[in-house]
C-alpha cells in the first residue's frame, strides 16, 4: 500500500525526523489559509499523486507550456494561483503512464534553501536478507539514470538486524553522501529514525528523493515516498487509515476485497494463475511469444469456487483485455474446483475475448471433463508453452 508525500512526512516526523512545515490542501479556498499558516516567503505547493517526476510532469489539459506538478511560489497569492490551477486536473508522469492521475489534493509547504540534493531509500535487500540503505550524492534526478551511467555513485550498506544501525554504519553512510559537520550530526540522528520507522510501520520500500543540506549545513528530508507490506497491514490500522483508494485500480481495490493478489499492467492477455512464480512465468511466456499481460493475478492455493469466478469477472471487467489465459498447476487447488469457477463466472458475465485453459495436477482430467462437457467455446492446451501460443495466436489472429 502507497501513501501520499505529506502523510509519509507527518509518519517520519513521528519519529523525529526533520521535514518541513506544511499544509495538505483538498480544495482551492483552503491554499490562502494554508500558506499563511506558514513562515515564507518560499512555498512548494506540491501534487499529491501516487507517481513519481511530478516536478517534470505535465498537466494535459493546460498545455505543454504550463508548469509541472511542483512548484515554487514567491507570495501567497502565487500559492493561490497555483492551487486553482492544478486541483482537479491531470497530471501525467513516466510514472502514471499517459493516462495520468487526477490531482485531488495539494501539498502546501515551507520552501527551503538548498545547498545539495541527496538520494536516500530503504529496502528489503533480498540478495542478503537485511533491510538495506541505498544512498547516493545524485539527489533529485531519476535514480534509475544514475545506476545505469554512473553506478558507482550508489551505494548499498546492509543492516545487520540483530544490531541494528552501528557507528560503522553511520560512518560508512555519512561517507557515502560526503556528510560532515552538523550535517554529518544530523545523519547519525536521522539514518536510525528512518530505520525504526521501517522496521516498526513493515515498510517495503522508504524513499527520500532528494534529501538535503541547507544552507545553514542542516539535513532536512524533502521528499518521502512511502510503500507498506500488504500482508503486515492487519497489525498497523492507522497505516490503514492513510489508504486513498481514489489513487488505486479500481480492479485492484475489488480483488483486495476477495483476497486476490492482482496487479493490472498494461497488455491484452489476462491471467489467472494460482502461485506467484507460476503467474510471473505464465507473464514471461505471454511476452516471449510476442504479446503483453493484461494483469499479474495469483488465485492463490486453496481459492473457492466463488473467489474464481471473482477473480474471472475481475478479468472480463478491463475492456483492454482481447484473450485470457487460465494457468492452474493443481496442488491444494484442484483442478476442478477452478473449472467450476471458470463456468459460473461465464454463465453470469459471458465471453466475449478467446479463452485458453491448461489444467494440470490435482484433478486435472476432472477439470478438464468438467469444461468440454460444459458447452463454453475454450480451448484446451497441453502444457503451458502450449498455452501461451494459443492465447497469442487467438488474440492476434
Amino acid at each position: 500500500m502507497n501513501i501520499h508525500e505529506y502523510q509519509g512526512k507527518a509518519l517520519l516526523k513521528g519519529f523525529g525526523a526533520p521535514v518541513a512545515e506544511g499544509v495538505p490542501v483538498f480544495e482551492a479556498s483552503e491554499a490562502e489559509a494554508a500558506a499563511k499558516a506558514l513562515p515564507g516567503p518560499l512555498y512548494v505547493v506540491k501534487s499529491q499523486i501516487h507517481a513519481g517526476g511530478r516536478g517534470k510532469g505535465k498537466f494535459r489539459e493546460l498545455g505543454p507550456d504550463a508548469k509541472g506538478g511542483v512548484r515554487l511560489a514567491k507570495s501567497v497569492a502565487e500559492v493561490v494561483a497555483n492551487a486553482k490551477e492544478m486541483l482537479g486536473h491531470t497530471l501525467v508522469t513516466k510514472q502514471t503512464g499517459p493516462a495520468g492521475k487526477q490531482v485531488n489534493r495539494l501539498y502546501i509547504e515551507d520552501g527551503a534553501d538548498i545547498e545539495r540534493e541527496l538520494y536516500l531509500s530503504l529496502l528489503v535487500d533480498r540478495s542478503v536478507g537485511r533491510i538495506a540503505f541505498v544512498v547516493s550524492t545524485e539527489g533529485g534526478m531519476d535514480i534509475e539514470a544514475v545506476a545505469h551511467d554512473t553506478p558507482e555513485k550508489i551505494i548499498t550498506v546492509a543492516i545487520d538486524p540483530e544490531k541494528g544501525v552501528t557507528a560503522a554504519d553511520l560512518k560508512e553512510l555519512n561517507g557515502a553522501l560526503k556528510l560532515d559537520g552538523d550535517a554529518a550530526k544530523d545523519g547519525e540522528t536521522l539514518f536510525p529514525i528512518l530505520y525504526k520507522a521501517f522496521l516498526e510501520k513493515d515498510m517495503s520500500l522508504l524513499e527520500v528523493n532528494p534529501l538535503i543540506v541547507m544552507k545553514n549545513g542542516r539535513l532536512r528530508v524533502l521528499d518521502a515516498k512511502v510503500s507498506f507490506d500488504n500482508n503486515a497491514l492487519f497489525r498497523h490500522p492507522d497505516v490503514m487509515e492513510l489508504r486513498d483508494i481514489t489513487e488505486e485500480d479500481e480492479k485492484e481495490i475489488e480483488a483486495s476485497k476477495h483476497d486476490l493478489a492482482y496487479v493490472a499492467l498494461d497488455g491484452n492477455i489476462g491471467c489467472m494463475v494460482n502461485g506467484a512464480g507460476l503467474a510471473m512465468a505464465t507473464m514471461d511466456i505471454i511476452k516471449l511469444y510476442g504479446a503483453e499481460p493484461a494483469n499479474f493475478l495469483d488465485v492463490g492455493g486453496g481459492a473457492s469456487k466463488e473467489k474464481v469466478t471473482a477473480a474471472f469477472k475481475i478479468i472480463t471487467k478491463d475492456p483492454a483485455v482481447k484473450g485470457i489465459l487460465i494457468n492452474i498447476f493443481g496442488g491444494i487447488m484442484k483442478c476442478d474446483i477452478i473449472a467450476e469457477g471458470v463456468i459460473a463466472a461465464v454463465k453470469e458475465v459471458g465471453l466475449q475475448v478467446p479463452l485458453v485453459v491448461r489444467l494440470e495436477g490435482t484433478n486435472a482430467e476432472l477439470g478438464k471433463k468438467i469444461i468440454n462437457d460444459s458447452g463454453l467455446n475454450v480451448v484446451s492446451a497441453d502444457d503451458l508453452d502450449d498455452a501461451a501460443k494459443k492465447i497469442v495466436a487467438a488474440v492476434k489472429g
